[in-house]
């Protein structure tokens, strides 16, 4: 017995030195944020949570932001591209997890499982309409990005270009999500047509 509790605390003694740090930063939540190769419902949810924790936390110290900071216009627009881009991945997560459940087309043989179809369909509604809430902010946070051209900012020159493409209207979330609601009904009107005498 003896011999076990040197052991044990030694054990115990590791596993208080590799605790994990706090995360308290913007930039830190943004960091637990990753994609899966194959992204499972689990893996959206997830990494919507940690972008809503991103969004509600403050930035770091200019020191240690994901862009070279030398003055307070970089600073301003650092912080107008950064909540940008967190918004727009909060779309993309949504919309991916909205995917997920959606059924695209309304085949004859899923007449047997038309029920569980239409709560699925309602789930992916759900996730659309949810990703698509981020897109009036993420507009205008574009907007004042792109009202500040002349403020370089290397290290998160793609942010810029999602900012450009959104201004320019190359990038359009509110078009893409309507069209999706729409095909959405439609699925869901084909589904509820359906009876045991149709498959």
């Amino acid at each position: 017995m003896r011999t076990r509790l040197p052991v044990a605390l030694a054990l115990l003694l590791a596993a208080a030195s590799a605790s994990a740090y706090p995360v308290y930063y913007k930039e830190q939540f943004y960091k637990l944020f990753h994609t899966h190769y194959i992204q499972y419902p689990d893996d959206a949810i997830e990494n919507i949570y940690w972008l809503e924790q991103a969004k509600k936390a403050n930035f770091c110290n200019p020191l240690y932001a994901l862009a070279t900071i030398e003055d307070k216009r970089d600073w301003e627009r650092y912080r107008y591209l950064f909540d940008m881009h967190l918004n727009l991945k909060l779309i993309e997560q949504h919309l991916r997890l909205g995917s997920k459940f959606d059924k695209r087309v309304a085949y004859f043989y899923n007449a047997p499982w038309r029920d569980e179809n239409l709560d699925s369909l309602k789930t992916a509604e759900s996730a659309y309409r949810a990703a698509l809430l981020y897109w009036d902010e993420t507009v205008a946070l574009a907007g004042k990005a792109m009202g500040m051209r002349f403020v370089e900012l290397d290290e998160v020159q793609a942010w810029v270009d999602e900012a450009y493409r959104i201004v320019e209207g190359e990038l359009d979330y509110a078009l893409i999500i309507g069209d999706e609601l729409r095909r959405l009904e439609k699925v869901r009107t084909d589904f509820e047509k359906m009876d045991l005498s149709t498959y």
